[in-house]
């Protein structure tokens, strides 16, 4: 079994080797745009301390094809990655998120804290692959399946940290507050019991969980888990609780996901979600306001102004039925965004941008909707955007190939066949586009550290095997 991270053994999973290291790139995607000859060099911590364009290689190793910085995942609930497929059928007369939302319970009802740990392992393994190098874990099940508490109370948050560190994955771990089962704190249901936390008791499991998260490079934040889960005075109590804990801490929140959501709220206390939300909690730079769907202008142009990032994850929303955030208005007030995976219908950053991109496009009837004047590349712009509001939800330096950011990164296969002999700008867009997207990854290295090579992990078979075998436990279990 694995050994608690908690201990003098554990190692930072961003750790580089001794000396550091460098890197050079033909052509590399920085903040600005695309740059040619780029030497990278970073510290023993992996911290970028140089990007050098129209550089020479010297001594440093070569890669083959287009450098990008690594995408965040703003948004993961890793236990459903192992529900994948299994509600892609009619169990009533009109499906919906909230009749997923049952099945998704029975499932999380099963899980276990060695079951959670393989499951994720693999999961991590998987965005490695496909060109996420940290990610935002949106924690929720917390307690035995009775809902009972742990004897450590810390245990399945654990086994998140120790699959993150075991796949070298960088973490924000965002432990959930999930109170009430509606607006008006209505008690919770019995499928809920393993959520369920008081304020108190947040408030100690962050304070045991911080060291070890610190130990291997992570951030910790807190996520209140939505407006029908968390009632006002659980919500001010744990933001000021968190706030004495670390002033920098991020903050998500599920909110306005669907439209049973808006209406409930407004039955409750007769403002929209978001609006309640803006009146009765300091919203700023730490936020992430995950899905956001059904706002109104108001909404957007007033969330927007806040500096929160938009939690974007357009293939959760797409296979739920949630509906489209409108890209265009919120990036019309200066809104951020980033992308998730959230529940793993799909494991992809690629897909996540064109499903985005084909989303608006649809709304619109539009092409290249969320390109840039700066940047009318489509794909870069998105990349670059996304990067850089994933970077801020995370709370950690992840946000490009800059100085002071983490040395994370993603090469393309310039031998793919979508993407061989084109310039590098239409190189991306067809990595995005045109390609089936993870098959043109070919490297992804994490804190100056290489996990994926020629497409793969190196524990790719057996992380895969283990899933394999926990998620098939699951599924007969009871």
């Amino acid at each position: 079994m694995p050994h608690d991270l908690d201990t003098p053994t554990a190692q930072p999973a961003s750790a580089s080797s001794a000396g550091g290291g460098s890197l050079f790139a033909a052509h590399a995607l920085l903040p600005d745009g695309w740059a040619r000859d780029v030497l990278l060099r970073w510290d023993a911590a992996g911290t970028l301390q140089s990007v050098q364009p129209n550089a020479q290689p010297g001594g440093a190793p070569q890669v083959a094809g287009p450098l990008v910085p690594g995408m965040p995942n703003l948004h993961s609930h890793a236990f459903q990655r192992a529900f994948a497929g299994l509600t892609e059928y009619r169990g009533e007369s009109q499906d919906s998120f909230w009749s997923w939302r049952n099945l998704m319970y029975r499932f999380a009802a099963r899980i276990t804290p060695a079951s959670l740990e393989a499951i994720a392992t693999w999961l991590y393994v998987e965005m490695l692959e496909a060109g996420y190098t940290s990610v935002c874990e949106f924690h929720y099940v917390h307690h035995d399946q009775d809902g009972t508490p742990y004897a450590d109370d810390a245990t399945l948050a654990q086994a998140l940290l120790r699959a993150a560190r075991t796949a070298g994955i960088g973490i924000t771990l965002l432990p959930v507050l999930y109170q009430t089962s509606g607006f008006g704190a209505k008690p919770p249901r019995q499928d809920q019991a393993r959520f369920i936390r008081s304020t108190d008791s947040m408030l100690s499991l962050l304070e045991r969980i911080a060291p070890v998260v610190r130990a291997q490079a992570g951030c910790l934040g807190l996520a209140p888990h939505s407006l029908r889960a968390v009632p006002p005075d659980g919500l001010r109590e744990a933001l000021a609780g968190l706030t004495a804990l670390d002033a920098h801490a991020p903050i998500h929140i599920h909110i306005a996901e669907q439209t049973q959501e808006v209406e409930d709220c407004l039955t409750w206390s007769g403002q929209r979600p978001v609006q309640w939300l803006l009146e009765h909690a300091a919203v700023d730079e730490r936020w992430c306001l995950v899905h956001a769907t059904h706002m109104t202008p108001q909404e957007y142009a007033a969330a927007a102004r806040t500096g929160a990032v938009a939690g974007l994850c357009p293939t959760t929303e797409a296979n739920l039925g949630d509906g489209l955030f409108d890209v265009p208005l919120w990036r019309q007030h200066g809104g951020r965004w980033g992308v998730g995976s959230d529940s793993h219908a799909c494991v992809n950053a690629a897909e996540e941008l064109m499903l985005l991109e084909y989303g608006q496009r649809l709304a619109t009837r539009q092409r290249n909707v969320l390109a840039t004047a700066a940047q009318p590349q489509v794909a870069t712009a998105m990349t670059l955007q996304a990067v850089q509001g994933g970077a801020q939800a995370a709370g950690r330096p992840v946000a490009g190939l800059a100085v002071g950011q983490q040395a994370d990164w993603v090469v393309l296969d310039a031998d793919h066949l979508a993407l061989q002999g084109l310039p590098v700008e239409s190189q991306l867009a067809a990595h995005v586009f045109g390609s089936h997207r993870t098959s043109a990854v070919h490297g992804v290295w994490v804190g100056g550290r290489q996990r994926v090579q020629a497409g793969r992990h190196a524990q790719h078979a057996s992380a895969a095997a283990a899933f394999v075998q926990a998620r098939a436990a699951t599924i007969h279990t009871g």
